[in-house]
């Protein structure tokens, strides 16, 4: 039985305003990916600072690409993943290990773990939760801050249509 609870709507809303720093874990240089989009709007459209990171890629978007989380210049307050789910265990035990104690009770370093649309691992959330991390899971970086600071319909993803009734 899981004890993992996703994070509600408004506690999504205060990670995104808390966060400074995203690292894309499998970033794609390649336009037609949703990592490229997203970061096309993440570098666009917020305040963040965004890095990289793909072994296989060495610019994205004209930004350096970084090959491990351990390989960035800083250390980010969110890590959001766009790999395979057999991946996400080796992303976690990365970020957990971007996430260092530096008082009784104080952490500095990744807070968040973060996976896209389709990837979802309760025994996974819960491991990072045990670890100090907050896990979203099965959520878009882009749609929920677009969401949240009213860019959705910039994005096309409002129809403008209100209504449960098919025309």
């Amino acid at each position: 039985m899981s004890t993992w609870t996703p994070p509600s709507a408004q506690e999504r809303q205060a990670i995104l305003r808390r966060t400074r720093s995203v690292a894309m874990v499998g970033a794609s240089p390649n336009p037609a990916r949703a990592s490229n989009f997203v970061a096309t709007y993440l570098l666009g459209s917020t305040g963040y600072d965004v890095y990289f990171v793909n072994p296989n890629a060495s610019e994205i978007l004209g930004r350096p690409v970084y090959p491990s989380l351990d390989a960035l210049p800083v250390t980010p307050d969110l890590v959001d993943v766009f790999r395979r789910p057999e991946d996400l265990p080796d992303v976690l035990d990365a970020t957990i290990a971007a996430t260092r104690p530096v008082a009784s009770l104080a952490r500095e370093g990744a807070s968040t773990f973060w996976t896209q649309f389709g990837l979802y691992d309760e025994e996974l959330a819960e491991r990072g939760v045990e670890a100090g991390l907050t896990v979203v899971m099965d959520r878009c970086l882009k749609v929920e801050h677009a969401r949240f600071h009213g860019g959705l319909h910039l994005a096309g993803f409002d129809t403008g249509v209100i209504s449960a009734r098919k025309r």
